[in-house]
């Protein structure tokens, strides 16, 4: 009787020693916004074809009376987990960069702003921090 349960979990240990795997998932949503295009904008002289033609089409336009807002977004999402069987653990890390463009009733640039985050998504398990090695240097602007 013992050599028949240990042949039972000999089996049961290689089945789900065979049966477990590790998850590693990415997904962008949307174009990256550049930041050395986004560097070239100046308020006060670029024109909205300029804009058009560093950025490409925005997500959105948001008409403000003449004026108008143009909302660029990119986002990153980082998946990591462990199959074990039936459980599954995953964690999933999501950032996202954001660009607003103030256009007057000229069409000329009058104020942005940026948040540049999608750099810093990172794999993680949910008991670990994704931030913990990602430096967070350079990544926020606005003007």
């Amino acid at each position: 009787m013992p050599r028949k349960i240990l042949t039972h979990t000999v089996a049961l240990t290689c089945t789900a020693l065979l049966a477990s795997s590790c998850i590693l998932y990415r997904n962008d949503k949307n174009e990256p916004l550049d930041g050395a295009a986004i560097e070239g904008l100046a308020n006060g002289s670029t024109t909205a074809q300029q804009a058009l033609d560093l950025l490409g089409a925005p997500n959105d336009v948001i008409q403000l009376g003449n004026r108008s807002a143009w909302y660029y977004e990119f986002s990153k999402s980082k998946t990591a987990g462990i199959w074990l069987l039936l459980v599954v653990i995953s964690g999933t890390d999501t950032r996202t960069d954001r660009l607003w463009l103030f256009f007057d009733e000229n069409g000329i640039l009058r104020h942005h702003g940026a948040t540049l985050a999608a750099g810093r998504a990172g794999f993680s398990l949910p008991w670990s921090d994704p931030h913990s090695n990602v430096p967070r240097v350079g990544t926020e602007q606005a003007r």
